[in-house]
């Protein structure tokens, strides 16, 4: 049975249906099935079709869950399911099979959500686009020419285009932030420590990494939020609890905030124009609804956060790379790796402790002048992208002369400029598609709370959700 109106709901109102027995949850799996197979060739989003497990998540999904009987997809990086085959977005890691489930996979799975896929990610999430040469180029339904962002693009393209209503995404730099902002979508990162990283993970990329998901509506990512958050057996960390749920905040009235608008980041590309005048435009609907705007300046090395950020990520990737080349036995080289992380390897191979202790330092100066700034406003607010949405193929891996050096400013000084510091600070970050751009692509705003403020931005978020709403806005390519 293919339900015509599925993609008409978000994942609660599926929940709903099925909860009042007008839709069986397999009747759910075999329309996002049916929805994979009729988009999927356009979009190259969704890597494996997995029905099977789909069927095993339902027979242990508690009936009382919130979502139950969703249909939802896992990025090919990050939380995995036991049995789950993936590449990681690269020939070296291609085949690699997890035995167990990470402790957020298990909570998706009591949440309700059930597993009919899983989803493309550029090279060990290291891009802010998805054209990993083992899958090629995932496409935005908005548009076929462009870019779904990174490195969550394939959660992107199958939450904006219908398939599932929610899919699992992550965030080291921008990860869930980006593909929410190409692609028309609700995008929280959560606060550092949020969502369980085990029992894999500890300290996920030094800390700058979340583990969440992309959603259509605001009420779905913060009733998942309710669901999943909370600290695991032997975590290193955790967020402090929130005072109610998520999904209360977003009935709740924020109150008048106090908002820091961020129109240039020390060392980044000015914004373009439209980026700009959507950013004013923001400004002014969120004044008419009684916040307090101002403009403020942040003030930090750039310098000594992009290197200090690089040596982190180029730490973590060589070593996912190492451990990958032991598991399938290949050897890291350009035959098994794109070009920006065969130089990314090669770099970490240099560093020693005390070069990564100094990274630690400096990121922890940048982050606590941002912290002296937020003792003075409840949100700041900033574009997502400094400029429109890329084509495909602009964000080239494997150009040629292209290196990690030259590839981290082409990125994070001139294309998504306003994600990473807040991995860095681990502040909860939020994507609002709250504007189209002239090109009809989506043009969305980032919202960053203070540590722990989840609950103020899921109340924000569905005051402007109400007041500028999007869910009619769909791309030509949808199920």
């Amino acid at each position: 049975m293919i339900f015509n109106e599925y993609g008409q709901y978000d994942g609660l109102g599926l929940a709903e249906l099925v909860r009042r027995k007008e839709i069986s949850p397999t009747a759910l799996i075999d329309t996002a099935i049916d929805a994979i197979s009729r988009l999927n060739p356009k979009l190259n989003c969704v890597v494996q079709t997995l029905r099977k497990q789909a069927i095993s998540d339902l027979k242990v999904a508690p009936m009382s869950s919130p979502f139950y009987g969703v249909p939802f997809l896992v990025k090919e990086f990050g939380m995995h399911f036991k049995g789950m085959q993936t590449s990681a977005g690269s020939r070296l890691a291609s085949g690699v099979k997890f035995q167990s489930d990470t402790e957020l996979m298990t909570r998706c799975r009591n949440a309700g959500l059930l597993t009919v896929g899983t989803t493309t990610t550029p090279e060990m999430a290291f891009n802010a686009n998805s054209e990993a040469l083992v899958y090629g180029s995932t496409c935005n339904p908005w548009n076929l020419k462009y870019s779904v962002g990174g490195s969550s693009g394939g959660a992107g393209a199958a939450v904006a285009s219908g398939i599932v209503p929610i899919a699992h995404a992550n965030d080291g730099g921008g990860s869930i932030r980006i593909p929410a902002a190409c692609n028309g979508l609700v995008g929280m990162k959560p606060t550092r420590g949020r969502t369980p990283t085990g029992p894999d993970s500890g300290i996920f990329l030094w800390g700058l990494a979340v583990e969440f998901a992309l959603t259509r509506s605001v009420r779905d990512s913060a009733a998942l939020l309710d669901a999943v958050s909370g600290p695991d057996e032997g975590y290193f960390y955790t967020a402090e609890a929130p005072t109610g749920s998520f999904l209360s905040a977003t009935m709740s009235d924020p109150g008048s905030l106090r908002v820091g608008v961020i129109e240039q980041l020390p060392g980044c590309a000015k914004p373009k124009k439209e980026s700009l005048n959507k950013l004013n435009e923001t400004r002014v609907l969120l004044e008419g609804l009684g916040h307090t705007c101002e403009t403020v300046k942040l003030h930090y090395s750039a310098e000594e956060f992009n290197e200090s950020t690089i040596r982190l990520w180029a730490t973590t990737l060589g070593f996912y790379m190492e451990q990958f080349s032991k598991m399938t036995g290949r050897k890291i080289s350009s035959k098994t790796v794109e070009a920006v992380s065969l130089d990314t390897y090669r770099y970490a191979k240099k560093l020693n402790a005390m070069e990564l202790e100094w990274a630690m330092s400096a990121q922890n100066a940048v982050s606590r002048s941002v912290g002296k700034t937020m003792r003075d406003y409840d949100v700041l607010l900033s574009p997502v992208l400094a400029r429109d949405v890329a084509k495909l193929g602009e964000l080239n891996q494997n150009a040629r002369g292209v290196d990690l050096k030259s590839w981290w400013k082409q990125l994070m000084h001139d294309y998504c400029i306003y994600t990473p510091l807040f991995n860095t600070t681990g502040q909860p970050a939020i994507t609002l598609p709250l504007w189209q751009s002239k090109s009809g692509l989506p043009l969305s705003m980032q919202f960053v709370g203070r540590l722990g403020g989840e609950e103020t931005l899921y109340s924000l978020a569905n005051q402007l959700e109400v007041a500028l709403p999007w869910a009619n806005r769909k791309p030509s390519n949808y199920a």
